[in-house]
């Protein structure tokens, strides 16, 4: 065997491995995404020590199967490009609403005021202190401060303060959100954009030059006269 079929050996890859490799990564990008969807958004948020030593060993064993034996540098190609192909589709199909609902988990709502709903949070997988530290990170001091508590679809918890008027169209996709009291969704009035009138300058009588009054038969009559006989004798 020559220095070129031993270095296409270490580095190229042969029409079946390709093939392989493919059929390999769109496997394990199903497997994946249906484990993202049956565990939750629990893959996605942030993870314990323990959790990242679960993904790190995923990942592995996930790169050994698409890679097969023996990796090479083609065939590590052949496997980034299939993946980004396929996220590419499939992010696609994420912006529809139809294929949304099947791709992505959608958002939840885990605690509305001081009750949890104990359901929600093992749906989510979530145990009450990690949300309590959700809450504490947030800035929380008593539950009674909270209005809700939602679980978005990235796996990040969302804390909404009590007393802080929301717009019912950010809950519309959130599962649970007819449990969160009417109050809390009643959404802002528009705020007023005139420009401030000026201030009257204080200690200004109406008779002084410069001001309108209304006269006996309503009209507005102005307090500004035209130029005196001796200013005009200076005129001339």
């Amino acid at each position: 065997m020559s220095g070129g079929e031993e270095l296409w050996a270490e580095l190229g890859i042969s029409l079946p491995h390709a093939v392989a490799v493919v059929l390999s990564a769109v496997g394990i990008y199903l497997v994946f995404l249906v484990s993202v969807r049956v565990l939750g958004q629990r893959l996605l948020s942030a993870m314990s020590t323990f959790d990242v030593v679960i993904t790190v060993m995923l990942g592995a064993v996930a790169g050994r199967v698409i890679l097969g034996h023996p990796p090479t540098l083609a065939s590590g190609v052949v496997g980034l490009a299939t993946l980004f192909v396929l996220e590419v589709v499939f992010g696609s199909l994420g912006a529809r609403d139809r294929w949304r609902r099947v791709l992505n988990t959608p958002a939840r709502v885990l605690v509305v005021g001081e009750r949890m709903d104990e359901r929600a949070l093992r749906k989510a997988h979530i145990t009450r202190s990690e949300l309590n530290g959700a809450l504490r990170k947030a800035g929380v001091r008593s539950m009674s401060e909270v209005a809700c508590v939602i679980h978005e679809s990235g796996g990040g918890l969302s804390v909404l303060r009590r007393g802080v008027p929301l717009d019912p169209e950010l809950l519309r996709d959130v599962a649970g959100a007819d449990r969160i009291p009417p109050e809390l969704t009643t959404p802002a009035g528009p705020v007023s954009t005139a420009p401030e009138r000026p201030a009257a300058r204080p200690g200004r009588a109406p008779w002084e030059p410069g001001t309108t009054g209304v006269g006996a038969g309503g009209e507005h009559r102005s307090n500004d006269r035209g130029p005196s006989r001796e200013d005009k004798k200076f005129d001339h």
